[in-house]
C-alpha cells in the first residue's frame, strides 16, 4: 500500500495574502495537512510565523479546514489528503496577531 502525494489547493485569507504575493490560492502537494502546510511555508517563508509558533506548532487561533471539516475534529496535521482537496486557512476574528 503506497502513499500517493496529492496536489491540493490552499485558500489564503485576505489578511495573509500579502505574504503570498497576493495569491488567494496556492497549489502544493502532500499526503497530509501538515505536509501541505510545510510546502506552503517553504514557498512563502514570511507566512510561517503567522501560522506556526516558535515550537513549530500550528497557532491556536489559526483554523484549518479540509473542505468543510475542521482538522481539529479529524486528525489535526496528520489528516490525510486526497488529490484535489481544498484546504482553507481561517484565522480567528478575535485574539492572536496577523
Amino acid at each position: 500500500m503506497g502513499t500517493t502525494t496529492a496536489t491540493v489547493t490552499i485558500r489564503i485569507p485576505t489578511p495573509l495574502r500579502g505574504f503570498t504575493n497576493n495569491q488567494d490560492a496556492v497549489e502544493v502537494s502532500g499526503t497530509t495537512v501538515g505536509e501541505a502546510l510545510q510546502q506552503l511555508v517553504e514557498q512563502f517563508p514570511r507566512l510561517k510565523p503567522h501560522l506556526f509558533n516558535e515550537e513549530g506548532r500550528l497557532r491556536s487561533f489559526v483554523n484549518i479546514y479540509v473542505g468543510d471539516e475542521d482538522i481539529r475534529y479529524l486528525q489535526r496535521e496528520a489528516t490525510p489528503l486526497q488529490p484535489g482537496a481544498e484546504l482553507s486557512i481561517v484565522p480567528s476574528v478575535a485574539g492572536g496577531r496577523l
